[in-house]
């Protein structure tokens, strides 16, 4: 696999009072560490999106535990906290014709950056890299 595809675990949770504590408990349970993390909600479920250490170990305990989980392919930008940083990596996926599903920033220990979930991973890594913006590898979160 390319080593900047990064894969996210998509956990779905009721959107009741008391469920998003529950999976936290399984996660917690399951010896499951987040890295970063992102709540989307509609109005009768939500979906925590997670980059986790041992991606494929951490569904296959989760979805044992009765959780239902789906494995997605990401790509991280590096970027930095100053005002434009995400203006060259959107121009240039942009201009190839790639589409930003949804994002998210995060801040590790050893590298920052955003998560994006595109329509063609491979590509926009192509094309990020021509445009010469740094990706961040999976070994490095």
């Amino acid at each position: 696999m390319n080593e900047y595809i990064i894969t996210q675990l998509s956990i779905f949770v009721n959107n009741v009072p008391g469920k998003l504590a529950a999976v936290a408990k399984t996660l917690k349970d399951c010896n499951v560490n987040m890295k970063a993390c992102n709540l989307a909600e509609s109005t009768e479920f939500g979906i925590l999106r997670a980059i986790v250490e041992d991606p494929d170990q951490s569904c296959e305990k989760l979805q044992a535990k009765g959780l239902i989980v789906r494995k997605t392919q990401l790509i991280g930008i590096k970027i930095t906290d100053v005002p434009g940083s995400l203006y060259g990596p959107a121009k240039a996926l942009g201009d190839g014709g790639i589409n930003i599903e949804y994002g998210y920033a995060f801040t590790g220990k050893k590298v920052e950056g955003l998560f994006i979930r595109v329509d063609d991973p491979e590509k926009a890594i192509t094309v990020l890299q021509q445009a010469g913006i740094a990706l961040i590898r999976a070994a490095e979160i």
